[in-house]
């Protein structure tokens, strides 16, 4: 852009700052079934120096279905006290109603969600399949992917359980390791299944089950 001064670039910054600040700082209504969080490193310039700074943010679906952008901070770890005092905040400003909580397996994260939010943990299954497909190599990535899909694809947590050991049963004689990290991870992988026993029946618990 030509033609702007520093002057009307610090004013719209501004009237911009203040705006995501009330965003990020507005009242939480209603029920708030399923909370995503996670964390990302960027570089920023502080006192003269490029430091790396997490942005911590989560991401709620209510009971309607809508997903909406909860609360997003910037700290300088992901340290279990960061995300202790972050879901706190949201907490004072009326979030309620968590059933599950998704995230990676961070253990700060899977502390702060024990201390502060009476709710499920299940680990990421994206960040999940990220990790186990580092061990596949990359000529078997897509098989033990789709494999790993059909434990998903059930619709009860006795069968998603069923399926996800016959998978690592099957994977094991070639890669044992990856098949070992299924074991690990099975229940909390698929900690969204137990409470899904009942039909789905609002769109919250729809989003719950297959975005989980």
């Amino acid at each position: 852009m030509s033609g702007i001064s520093k002057s009307q670039v610090s004013r719209l910054c501004e009237e911009i700052d203040g705006k995501v600040k009330a965003f990020l700082t507005r009242p939480l209504e209603g029920d708030w079934p399923c909370l995503w969080i996670d964390a990302t490193y960027f570089k920023v310039r502080r006192g003269g120096r490029i430091v790396s700074v997490a942005v911590i943010i989560a991401i709620g679906v209510n009971t309607d279905g809508r997903l909406e952008v909860l609360g997003l901070e910037i700290g300088t770890s992901e340290v279990e006290p960061i995300w202790t005092e972050f879901l706190r905040k949201l907490t004072r400003r009326g979030l309620r109603g968590v059933k599950l909580v998704i995230s990676d397996a961070h253990e700060g994260i899977k502390a702060a969600v024990s201390k502060v939010l009476c709710a499920t943990w299940q680990r990421c299954r994206v960040h999940f399949q990220r990790n186990v497909l580092a061990h596949a190599g990359k000529s078997g990535r897509r098989v033990v992917s789709a494999f790993i899909a059909t434990a998903f694809a059930q619709d009860t947590a006795e069968a998603a359980s069923t399926q996800w050991r016959a998978v690592a049963d099957q994977i094991r004689p070639k890669v044992p390791m990856l098949a070992t990290l299924m074991d690990e991870a099975e229940h909390d992988v698929l900690a969204y299944l137990p409470a899904l026993r009942s039909p789905l029946h609002t769109p919250s618990e729809v989003l719950l089950r297959f975005q989980a």
